[in-house]
């Protein structure tokens, strides 16, 4: 396909595909979970996402009422509970077990869409704010404001949380085309996009040979208008800008299916695939270009895997003779002064070391990358080749988080039933559910614990496993003294992660004994 044969609205949204690159690498589909008995056909039916947004949006809805109208205290309130311990818990196992499943029930898109009805968007989003800056510093500033305002013990901050990611949905998606706010703002949506690298399904199409006859490109453009109208296309394409045949893994994937009812051939699978295979791919790809030079892509990574560590360990107790002691050094009592350095310290200086030390590093002990497997492209410098290591700490990163969420989810299993009894009976008037029966709780602290240190494992094999597959292909018989580094990073990542999971945590918003 020639770029000047796309339309002029829609030739924004593919600035990286080129013909004279190739096809990616052929992949075999050996299994479609679109072609299952139950499950598949209920994702073919073009009202699935709809549904499952909608029983979102009544969540949402009923989240942010009780965080208004429910007591304040947090194990007793749905906003703090139903947040942040059990969706977040939800959230990694959703994506460690199938994908981006919060990204395909999105509620703020539901209601960006019902918006957009009453206004159809005109605008194209600034070129010059077509990277991941914006949403890495909104992903921070959730981190900072969930730590300095103590949101898991304030069901209306919470509330008001929600409400401002529907408003800035609104805001930003109503008078811009396309998916802006999903792709470059959102920061649940930048979080899934570096996680879902590590789901085992990918959406991929089934057949190159079928794409290369195709001259419509649905999957990308959306199906023609309505016949006698000048509207909007009956199906909408990919909103985010992924080309099917040059899209390579999930990154930048919400899973809205709409490429799959878009393409008129029946090409586009639910695939299994190797999770994080993609991050050794350091071919050109839809939508995302090279991994190793995305500087914006590579500064996400490193916020995922320390902010992973950060966040875990601001729930323990060592963590308050840190705040004193960096109080004492800086001559303030000023909390938000004290976990600004904190945060500073831990997402900028800590990993600058580390990674500059890892470079140096590699390039003593390996010397400069050798040529790519894609022959158009010149010798890959120096920093994009440590930027796509970076991308290798990805896994343990995910089992950083999986570990923290997971201890909040497992520890707090069956505090959702009295806290949703006690939502119905605080917003209804009468118990719908039932009364509630506070003393459900759930595991253990100290049965957790294995389950984390597995899987800190899981991801730590998963690090050094990426670093060396690209190690392979950017050095060749180097590879093992160029990844090395890398792998001894990853190491030191991982005991220093098993050390702060072993800490006494604090069981926010999850203690309900007292409330027999």
């Amino acid at each position: 396909m020639r770029a000047d044969s796309v339309p002029v609205s829609a030739r924004v949204s593919l600035p990286l595909y080129s013909p004279r690159r190739g096809p990616p690498r052929a992949r075999d589909v050996s299994s479609d979970v679109l072609r299952w008995p139950l499950v598949g056909r209920f994702l073919r039916w073009r009202h699935a996402r709809t549904a499952l947004q909608v029983v979102s949006l009544i969540a949402a809805v009923v989240v942010v009422l009780h965080g208004f109208l429910g007591p304040d205290l947090a194990p007793k309130n749905l906003a703090t509970v139903a947040v942040w311990v059990h969706y977040r818990g939800l959230l990694v196992v959703g994506l460690l077990a199938f994908g981006n499943l919060f990204c395909t029930a999105c509620p703020f898109v539901l209601v960006r869409d019902l918006a957009r009805r009453l206004r159809a968007p005109t605008r194209h989003w600034p070129a010059w704010l077509r990277t991941k800056w914006l949403g890495l510093a909104l992903l921070v500033a959730v981190l900072f404001a969930y730590e300095l305002l103590d949101l898991w013990a304030h069901p209306a901050w919470t509330a008001l949380l929600v409400m401002g990611y529907f408003a800035v949905a609104i805001v930003v998606d109503v008078p811009f085309k396309g998916a802006a706010f999903c792709k470059y703002l959102c920061p649940v949506g930048q979080y899934n996009f570096l996680a879902s690298t590590l789901s085992p399904l990918e959406l991929r199409v089934k057949s190159q040979a079928v794409c290369e006859g195709c001259v419509t490109h649905d999957c990308l453009l959306g199906t023609a208008p309505r016949v006698g109208g000048g509207g909007p296309p009956r199906q909408r394409g990919c909103e985010l800008g992924l080309f099917l045949p040059r899209k390579v893994g999930n990154l930048d994937c919400t899973l809205c299916l709409d490429c799959v009812h878009a393409c008129p051939h029946d090409n586009i699978a639910l695939a299994p695939r190797v999770p994080g295979d993609e991050l050794a791919d350091s071919g050109r790809r839809s939508g995302v270009g090279r991994l190793g030079r995305r500087r914006d892509l590579a500064a996400l990574a490193v916020v995922f895997t320390f902010g992973a560590l950060l966040n875990a360990f601001a729930m323990t107790g060592p963590v308050y003779g840190l705040e004193r002691w960096l109080g004492h050094v800086a001559g303030t009592s000023r909390e938000g002064v004290v976990l600004a350095l904190i945060f500073i310290f831990a997402l900028l200086i800590v990993p600058g070391v580390l990674l500059g030390l890892a470079t140096i590093a590699t390039r003593a002990l390996a010397g400069q990358p050798r040529e790519l497997s894609d022959p158009s492209a010149r010798a890959v410098p120096a920093v994009p080749s440590v930027m796509q290591f970076v991308f290798s700490l990805l896994p343990l990163g995910f089992g950083i988080w999986l570990g923290h969420y997971g201890f909040h989810l497992l520890t707090g299993a069956f505090t959702l039933l009295p806290v949703s009894q006690s939502a119905a009976l605080d917003l209804l008037g009468w118990p719908v559910l039932g009364w509630p029966r506070w003393g459900s709780a759930g595991l253990k602290p100290g049965t957790v614990y294995p389950v984390q240190i597995g899987f800190l494992l899981v991801g730590l094999i998963g690090s050094c496993a990426v670093a060396y597959r690209f190690a392979v292909s950017a050095y060749g018989q180097r590879a093992f003294r160029a990844a090395i580094p890398w792998i001894v990073l990853s190491v030191l990542v991982a005991v220093t992660a098993a050390w702060v999971l072993s800490q006494p945590m604090e069981m926010r918003a999850v203690t309900l004994g007292s409330f027999r």
